[in-house]
């Protein structure tokens, strides 16, 4: 499985990479790979206040619908529009083009509640 060491992690598969104010936020390579192949995303609307921890969009297969959480407290200031077209972005580079939305944070020191690779690696494995 692939971790990224410069990336943080929710206990609920969601990856976290901070960018100033903000922070993208896509699914693991391990969820993807236990999603197996993506056919639907729902993204999270624009404008969208969301708590840490609340499901803010869903990830269906062809086995599963899973929802996505966020993971800190924020705004949604963008979301991939490419997922709509071609959902299987989040199975071929879910740490690239597959990333499904960025939250504008409303508290940095939140990010401190989630895990680096090394504690999402013992997690997973």
């Amino acid at each position: 499985m692939n971790v990224p060491d410069d990336l943080l992690y929710t206990e609920t598969h969601e990856w976290v990479k901070r960018e100033g104010d903000n922070v993208r936020v896509g699914i693991t390579d391990h969820a993807q790979s236990e999603l197996t192949d993506v056919v639907y995303v729902e993204l999270p609307k624009m404008d969208r206040q969301a708590n840490a921890r609340e499901a803010i969009a869903v990830v269906e297969s062809v086995k599963a619908a899973s929802d996505i959480y966020a993971p800190v407290k924020g705004k949604v200031v963008e979301v991939n529009k490419a997922l709509e077209a071609n959902p299987g972005l989040i199975n071929r580079d879910p740490f690239g083009e597959g990333w499904i939305f960025v939250l504008q944070i409303d508290d940095a020191g939140d990010l401190k509640q989630l895990r680096d690779a090394a504690a999402y690696k013992k997690q997973i494995s």
